[in-house]
Order: C-alpha cells, then structure tokens, then sequence
C-alpha cells in the first residue's frame, strides 16, 4: 500500500492555475464545487497500485506557497516537461539520482513549488 492516498495543491486563480497544469502536464483536470470549495482534480487510473492522486483547492484557509507541502508528480519525459515550463519556474534543474531516476523542482502558477520525477 502506498501510504500517500491525497493531495492539495492550494491556489490563488484557479483558471491560471488549471491551465498552467493542464499544459504543463499535458493532462486534463476535472473541476468540480465541493460544498463552495473551489477544485481541480487531477487525472486518476482506478486498480493502479502506484501512486496517489488529489485536487487543486481554492478556498478560505488555503495559501499557495513556496514553502507548503511538496509534491512529485510522475512524468514520462523530464525534459518534454521542462521545454513546456518557462526558464524562471525551473528552480532545480534536472537531476539524476541513480537507479531512483531524475527529478527537477519547479514553481507552478500560483508559486508553488512542485517536483517532477521520471524513472
């Protein structure tokens, strides 16, 4: 079992913020009203054993941030995601880390800082 089973990304514009991941990522979103909290969920394969998946959360009490939790998000090609990301959002480039494959640290649109990995 994996234990992380949920996310939140908090977001300031969530239009800004659906398209930056959606480009980004090259993935769709599916926003959604939850008792008045605004979402975004990312994409998600049922009876997949890897990985987890969550929302992008605008609402009271959520303030985006460099320093608020992070997150990897799993990629095919670092640098297919790197090339769709504008120079100054790539805060670490991309880096190898052995048999663990290659991350690189980005900030999303809201400021954000998020991490990509490939294996």
């Amino acid at each position: 079992m994996n234990p992380v089973g949920w996310f939140e990304i908090a977001v300031a514009d969530m239009e800004r913020a659906i398209a930056f991941y959606e480009k980004t990522f090259n993935f769709t979103l599916q926003r959604h009203d939850m008792q008045g909290t605004d979402m975004a969920w990312f994409p998600v394969e049922k009876d997949v054993a890897y990985g987890a998946t969550g929302t992008l959360i605008a609402g009271e009490g959520y303030v985006p941030g460099a320093s608020s939790i992070m997150i990897y998000i799993g990629v095919e090609s670092i640098d297919d995601v790197l090339a769709r990301v504008p120079a100054e959002a790539i805060i670490e480039p991309k880096t190898d880390i052995g048999e663990f494959g290659i991350y690189a640290h980005i900030l999303d649109s809201e400021g954000n800082k998020i991490g990509i990995h490939s294996h």
